[in-house]
């Protein structure tokens, strides 16, 4: 008499762990991606090396090459005259002016 009793209580028991994996495994489908933790906080009103360097997304001590290459890269991607940000644009050329020392500049004005 035992045997159907422990039997019935068994199925109960895998059928409950089914339905449980089934609802973790729902939700674990559904759930947004990982996304990339950005800088959290916005501009510092002077820029330093340190901002600049996120903005571009290189090493402060980065060569020019690699600051220009970046600098062009989310310029494309922001640029005023394809419907980006002129702040935004402002503030990354900023950037690539501080981390390169503004060499080959000049001040028009």
């Amino acid at each position: 008499m035992a045997t159907p009793v422990i039997a019935g209580a068994a199925i109960a028991a895998a059928a409950y762990a089914g339905k449980l994996s089934i609802e973790v495994f729902q939700k674990w489908k559904t759930a947004p991606p990982r996304l990339r933790q950005f800088y959290k906080g916005g501009f510092q009103s002077e820029m330093s090396k340190r901002e600049a360097s996120l903005i571009l997304g290189v090493r402060e001590s980065a060569a020019e090459e690699r600051v220009k290459e970046a600098h062009r890269r989310i310029m494309i991607a922001n640029h005023p005259d394809s419907g980006g940000s002129s702040y935004i644009a402002t503030k990354v050329n900023e950037a690539k002016d501080m981390l390169i020392g503004k060499k080959g500049r000049s001040n028009i004005f």
